[in-house]
């Protein structure tokens, strides 16, 4: 993002009432989120606890010595004590070193082999030290959940699992399976993407266009956007929508004043394509 727009966006969604923030080393912007925060501090507007700061342990940090000096890292960066939830990003693991995106000479992605178990007991070791309130994971799927929740020694389980969810791609599955663990599913892109096809598969319609999520939001007054973003609130997703339009961010918080019927529920359930539009090639 330019430079100042992430502080600002996170200062309007704090003042318009958002309290959980969604955040990653990668994302090479968390000093100014860090920032948007201790200055909402500062003006008395919220408490450090009224916030709830979601980092991520990126793919070349997976060895366990390197789990806690990451998340040490980030909270420098942030200028924060600790984060509310740590998570895994991806199951998958680049080699350690410098390079986010470490490729060789033919620009191919350089693997690094990956021991979960041995990463998750690096991350109890860092919610326990009080540096994490809450560990969890993130693009996991059931087998890769199940190797934790089964590891001899299990100290915390996962509090929540962050995937693609939306009214194209429902996860019911991977719901039903989290329910049973108590683990929460965040939702991200839970209004489709953006049609970048460096990371996105555009062939897949646009989310937003729908004529069923459109139909529904007129008779409630309401936008597409806040249709797809009530559906999943109202199953139990945590929804993250990303925005730097403060019209918009303001929007996307006006969910909380209708409730989708039954049917309605049922219909946008129904639209599930099982296409997701962050494919991750990597």
């Amino acid at each position: 993002t330019p430079k100042g727009t992430c502080l600002e966006s996170v200062k309007i969604a704090i003042d318009t009432g958002y309290r959980h923030i969604d955040g990653a080393f990668v994302y090479f912007n968390e000093h100014e989120v860090g920032q948007a925060i201790r200055e909402k501090i500062a003006e008395g507007r919220i408490k450090r606890e009224d916030i709830f700061y979601c980092g991520k342990l990126w793919n070349t940090c997976h060895p366990p010595e390197l789990v806690r000096p990451t998340l040490e890292k980030t909270l420098k960066i942030l200028q924060l004590d600790y984060v509310d939830l740590y998570i895994i990003e991806l199951p998958m693991a680049f080699k350690p070193g410098d390079a986010i995106y470490p490729r060789d000479e033919n620009g191919k992605f350089i693997y690094h082999e990956t021991d979960l178990c041995a990463t998750w007991e690096a991350m109890e070791a860092c919610k326990d030290a009080g540096l994490a309130k809450s560990i969890g994971v993130s693009n996991f799927n059931r087998r890769q959940l199940e190797m934790i929740l089964n590891k001899p020694g299990l100290k915390h389980k996962p509090v929540s699992n962050q995937v693609e969810c939306h009214p194209y791609f429902t996860q019911p599955k991977l719901l039903e399976f989290c329910r049973q663990h108590d683990i929460v599913i965040v939702g991200y892109s839970p209004l489709g993407t953006s049609r970048d096809e460096t990371w996105v598969n555009v062939s897949s319609p646009p989310l937003l266009k729908d004529t069923v999520l459109n139909a529904i939001g007129k008779k409630y007054n309401k936008t597409a956007a806040q249709i797809a973003l009530r559906f999943n609130i109202q199953r139990g997703v945590v929804v993250i929508p990303k925005s730097f339009n403060p019209q918009r961010i303001r929007e996307n918080f006006q969910i909380f004043d209708f409730s989708l019927t039954e049917k309605e529920m049922k219909e946008i359930e129904a639209l599930n394509k099982n296409v997701r539009y962050v494919e991750l090639l990597m």
